[in-house]
């Protein structure tokens, strides 16, 4: 996990210790599950019997990996925030800023892409003021963005791209990625297709990366040579109480 969260231990749940394969890809079946069934349902509505009946799971199976909901719910939002955060590793004063952006637009759409429950998992708890996340929010994520926010003025400094705040940068790529899995419901009716496949992504992520380059004053610049396929899914930090 980023650095930026390893404090963050009253709004995660604590790291476990090293576990086996098959255990691993046990709460990972769990996690998905559960990412159906909260992004349908919402914490407040979600049963552990229904996430261990999508899970293909006896509920006393799912209660000896995450021992109650809360516990649960935490590492599905743990576990995307790792996903989302590590992907900031690239931008540093050091990096060109056309590759580093339009490597960190990639990724975020990628993750949209083959995570969207978890997205809505996430945009859900956000919308009812972020009660098991907001401490996180305002200390670790809070300093993770004055990190990044020092290496794009950096570049702005330098006059390798155009002045702007890149707090609200962030907000307008988080915006922009994450909308392709809270909203998709709604891009699919105007685009006219029942799903959003490989090529409307494929399509929507170019649009994206040209629109915060544009923003950013790095017409024409390079692509990034980040690989299209399916983000790994890393081991998340799982608690083994509410």
């Amino acid at each position: 996990m980023p650095a930026t969260a390893s404090s963050a231990r009253s709004e995660r749940p604590e790291a476990a210790p090293k576990k086996g394969g098959i255990r691993r890809a046990k709460e990972a079946q769990i996690l998905r599950a559960a990412e159906r069934v909260f992004a349908r349902t919402g914490f407040a509505g979600a049963r552990m019997a229904d996430i261990a009946a999508a899970a293909r799971l006896p509920k006393p199976n799912l209660h000896y990996y995450f021992r109650s909901k809360r516990a649960l719910y935490r590492a599905v939002l743990a576990n995307i925030l790792e996903l989302w955060l590590a992907e900031t590793d690239i931008i540093a004063a050091d990096a060109d800023p056309a590759a580093a952006l339009g490597h960190y637009v990639r990724a975020k759409m990628r993750f949209s892409r083959f995570y969207p429950d978890a997205s809505r998992v996430f945009a859900n708890e956000i919308i009812h003021g972020a009660p098991e996340i907001g401490g996180f929010l305002r200390q670790e994520l809070k300093a993770l963005v004055e990190r990044k926010s020092a290496a794009i003025s950096a570049w702005v400094a330098e006059r390798r791209m155009a002045p702007l705040d890149p707090r609200h940068l962030f907000f307008a790529i988080w915006a922009m990625t994450q909308t392709y899995a809270d909203f998709a419901t709604q891009i699919e009716a105007v685009l006219g297709v029942p799903a959003l496949g490989e090529d409307e992504f494929a399509a929507a992520t170019e649009e994206v990366v040209r629109l915060v380059l544009r923003g950013c004053g790095l017409d024409g610049a390079p692509k990034s040579r980040v690989s299209a396929a399916r983000p790994s899914r890393r081991r998340p930090p799982v608690g083994s109480s509410g």
